[in-house]
């Protein structure tokens, strides 16, 4: 059975950082935050693939940052200088397939995701 459990999200004010963990039960080449927000949409966050490219949406550019550890299975997210903005449910993803154009942050394109960590930001 396939498990992503996130954890790192906590209530912090503007301009604090935190840092997000997902550990897998097993490798994945594509990897990706989302997050989702009352009232909205799930958004495509950052993602990771086999070789570490990584692309981010652009209100997060410059501010978070996405990695992984193979050997620990753990996709891990550094969130810098946060905003009251992105205060949502923070989900890890994970596929084989869906880091290619047009499909990084589709959500529907990902097979699995976690339960998910909340981070809130005051201002």
């Amino acid at each position: 059975q396939v498990q992503l459990v996130e954890s790192g999200g906590d209530s912090v004010q503007s301009g604090g950082s935190l840092r997000l963990s997902c550990a897998a039960s097993e490798y994945w080449n594509c990897m990706a935050w989302f997050r989702e927000a009352p009232g909205r949409e799930r958004e495509g966050v950052a993602s990771i693939d086999s070789v570490g490219s990584q692309r981010y949406t652009d209100s997060v550019k410059g501010r978070f940052t996405i990695s992984r550890d193979n050997a620990k299975r753990t996709l891990y997210l550094q969130l810098n200088s946060l905003k009251p903005e992105d205060t949502a449910m923070y989900y890890c993803a994970a596929d084989r397939w869906a880091c290619r154009d047009g499909y990084f942050f589709d959500p529907h394109k990902y097979n699995y995701f976690g339960r998910g960590t909340q981070v809130t930001v005051s201002s």
